[in-house]
């Protein structure tokens, strides 16, 4: 299938496609988490629409939300669509023959719309079987359409296509040597993860569309340890350890007794798993919070200092996250605030209750804003020298001065990765937008 929506963002509306597998029979359709941005809020998400391979002819869809374990975007076709629909769950192989090098896969791709979504196919071999924290199969070649089934040679179904790997290449002109670039394929994918790792997740549907509720343990920071380190530490597991930091106050792991530069070596009872590369065995764990619920405990056998603890702790429910956050856009300035949240009190050093301030979500190309030097992700803690005790009173300071055509200069002090500057920016009456004249 092909889903069809459009992102309405703060200065244009970008149309939207993205490949999709049908997971039932209610016409629930599951997209990539690639096919949009975690940060977008679902209220900018409109019009989706379901396509059939071979057609224009279109079925509204329903978007019911983003699940925070899988990343998978789920929508819902219309019910006059469910007659063209055919779950991919129905050519699961009842007794499925183990992985091996070698193996031939299919699938299938779609063209564009002005094609009319032809499907074409795909095969190839199974080329490296990765140590990842998922199952997972690599392919000579493009075997299928990112989101879309992948099946083995006597049409069962066998995985889903993941977003493709970059490929490296060096690239040689008539004027000079080569040097490397990367190509990526978004119509192709030789990235597979496996049936018996997804299908268990087609059952995931969001609840809400900010897939609520979400598990949190509160540990910001994750790093492995040296292998070496390890070994000289006696730590069980292939992997060893990994020190914790960034835990924040407040949190469910900061409440147990979790501390900064403690060394998790065993997650209930189990040490962590070998993988390559390491950010895999940082995946496993985030996926091990968040196939959980809140409420659901957790215990971390940790290493501080030369003694060990076992601390349990009681996950609670994600605190408000950034697609959550109140927001709004000033067009004559050229950037989008929001409000200030508990997880930006991480990166800027403070503590989670402090709610002053607002931080920038959007910067507009070209705007004052942006002549300024404004980036997205700073934290603006003053306007005009005035301190900013809440997202409400940015907003009307802000929306006072783009109403203002008598405003030539604004002034704002922001912080960014701890360190804090001020910055003016100029405006001109003619850039007063019909809409602020209201």
């Amino acid at each position: 299938m092909v889903v069809e929506f459009t992102i309405e963002a703060e200065i244009e509306s970008v149309l939207t496609k993205a490949f999709g597998t049908v997971a039932d029979d209610q016409g629930t359709i599951i997209l990539p988490g690639a096919s949009v941005s975690s940060m977008v809020p679902a209220s900018q998400l409109k019009e989706f629409k379901v396509y059939r391979p071979n057609s224009t002819e279109s079925f509204s869809a329903t978007y019911l939300g983003q699940d925070a374990l899988t990343k998978w975007h789920f929508v819902r076709a219309e019910a006059k669509m469910l007659p063209f629909l055919v779950p991919v769950t129905r050519f699961t192989a009842r007794n499925p023959v183990p992985l091996d090098l070698g193996d031939e896969l299919w699938g299938i791709s779609l063209r564009n719309k002005d094609e009319n979504f032809i499907p074409c196919v795909f095969s190839s071999r199974v080329v490296l079987i990765p140590n990842l924290s998922n199952k997972t199969a690599i392919t000579a070649q493009g075997v299928a359409g990112p989101g879309l089934p992948v099946f083995n040679r006597a049409g069962e179904f066998f995985g889903l296509a993941e977003n493709s790997l970059g490929k490296k290449f060096f690239l040689f002109s008539a004027r000079g040597g080569g040097y490397p670039v990367v190509l990526m394929n978004f119509d192709e994918s030789n990235m597979v993860m496996l049936a018996d790792v997804v299908e268990p997740w087609f059952k995931r549907i969001p609840k809400n569309v900010n897939g609520r509720p979400i598990p949190w343990l509160g540990v910001y920071g994750f790093q492995l340890i040296d292998p070496s380190v390890a070994k000289l530490l006696k730590l069980q597991g292939q992997s060893g350890g990994a020190v914790l930091s960034d835990i924040m106050e407040g949190s469910p792991a900061a409440e147990a007794g979790l501390k900064d530069r403690d060394i998790a070596f065993l997650i209930d009872g189990k040490p962590l798993p070998h993988f390559r590369p390491d950010s895999a065995v940082i995946r496993f764990v985030g996926q091990e919070i968040l196939s959980r619920r809140p409420g659901d405990k957790m215990r971390f056998t940790v290493l501080r200092g030369l003694e060990r603890k076992d601390i349990t702790v009681t996950l609670g429910d994600r605190p408000k996250m950034e697609r959550e956050a109140a927001h709004r856009y000033f067009d004559r300035l050229g950037f989008v605030v929001r409000e200030f949240l508990k997880a930006d009190s991480i990166p800027n050093l403070t503590k989670p209750d402090e709610h002053s301030g607002v931080i920038v979500r959007f910067v507009k190309p070209n705007s004052p804003a942006a002549s300024a030097g404004l980036e997205p992700n700073v934290w603006i803690r003053k306007i005009d020298g005035n301190e900013i005790p809440s997202y409400h009173d940015a907003v009307t300071k802000l929306a006072a001065i783009e109403t203002n055509p008598m405003r030539r200069e604004v002034v704002l002090l922001a912080s960014c990765d701890g360190k804090t500057e001020v910055l003016r920016i100029k405006l001109d009456s003619t850039c007063l937008s019909e809409s602020s004249k209201k």
